[in-house]
């Protein structure tokens, strides 16, 4: 599953690379600030996948680890801002930068909550809760 995910993550970062070598994306404007969401959601994805190339523990993933996932999208959201600068057609906007980490720290977040909750609950010696004899 960590392969999986590593090489999710990979070719995400591929397809967020050749669409930011795109002159202009034409979408309809249905709201103000859609771009600032779309930025949210596919660096959200980077993050989970980045999260799922991890190994998980018996409680899930930790903070650490979601923290380091987000961080890494967030670092490839500054390559591709960059990157942007040098596309005819487009800009870098220290505002989608701020969108990719913010979503990529909310998807890290939530995964790995997600994933501590269907762990159950910790128990200090870290074995299964044994229930009382009532006898």
């Amino acid at each position: 599953m960590r392969r999986l995910s590593l090489g999710l993550a990979l070719g995400w970062m591929a397809v967020l690379f050749w669409l930011s070598s795109q002159p202009a994306i034409d979408a309809p404007l249905l709201f103000p600030g859609q771009d600032k969401l779309f930025h949210a959601g596919v660096y959200g994805l980077l993050a989970a996948a980045l999260l799922g190339a991890q190994p998980a523990g018996r409680r899930g993933y930790g903070r650490r680890q979601a923290w380091l996932a987000a961080a890494l999208a967030s670092l490839y959201g500054i390559t591709d801002e960059v990157h942007q600068a040098f596309v005819p057609g487009r800009s870098a906007d220290v505002w989608d930068w701020v969108a990719d980490t913010a979503g990529a720290a909310l998807a890290a977040w939530l995964l790995a909550r997600a994933s501590a909750l269907r762990a159950g609950p910790a128990t200090p010696t870290g074995n299964p809760r044994k229930p009382k004899d009532l006898t």
